[in-house]
């Protein structure tokens, strides 16, 4: 299959009622990684080319604005501070924790800034933006229940609307993922 080929992820957006708008173009591409300071993965950055999902849940590109996706890219370190303030969460590697809740918070905030900036996918699916090579994972983030959905985007997008079964979505070695690979692994 041509690496550009992207026909058998349409068709499982379609047969789940995605509404996809024609793919964005070099330029729309290059005016989101600019504006938001990032780059999409090679693999990413194809898939959008050829098609633009634009049904609730998923970001559209080419109408969302800085804030919303400053928002959206936001979300896992406000899912894990929720956690921190509420559910006594604290990732070992960063030290001692903190006494007072503002120092803690600070410290996620510092490792969530060092490690790789995470793409929206579809809901609270995620890609991180590093490296910008083919074949990140795709990680299912909601507080610090942070699991793999998809080794790759294929197998992704093969889960979550095309009916692969989670064990074959996952099976395999996941590329590491600086700091998101040891939470999804348990750490």
């Amino acid at each position: 299959m041509n690496e550009d080929d992207w026909s058998p992820e349409i068709g499982f957006l379609q047969k789940s009622g995605t509404t996809l708008a024609p793919g964005l173009s070099e330029k729309e591409i290059l005016a989101v990684e600019r504006t938001n300071q990032f780059r999409f993965p090679v693999d990413l950055r194809s898939f959008l080319m050829a098609a633009l999902p634009c049904s609730a849940d998923f970001p559209d590109w080419r109408t969302l604005d800085r804030l919303q996706v400053s928002e959206w890219m936001n979300s896992p370190y406000e899912g894990i501070a929720f956690d921190i303030e509420n559910n006594d969460f604290w990732w070992a590697p960063w030290g001692a924790r903190p006494a007072r809740m503002g120092d803690a918070l600070a410290v996620a905030r510092a490792a969530l800034d060092r490690a790789p900036r995470l793409i929206p996918i579809y809901g609270h699916r995620f890609m991180p933006a590093e490296p910008a090579d083919a074949g990140n994972p795709v990680f299912s983030v909601h507080q610090t229940d942070i699991i793999y959905y998809g080794l790759d985007l294929r197998r992704y997008f093969a889960r979550e609307f095309g009916g692969l079964d989670h064990n074959a979505a996952v099976s395999g070695e996941a590329r590491v993922i600086s700091f998101w690979t040891d939470l999804a692994e348990g750490g």
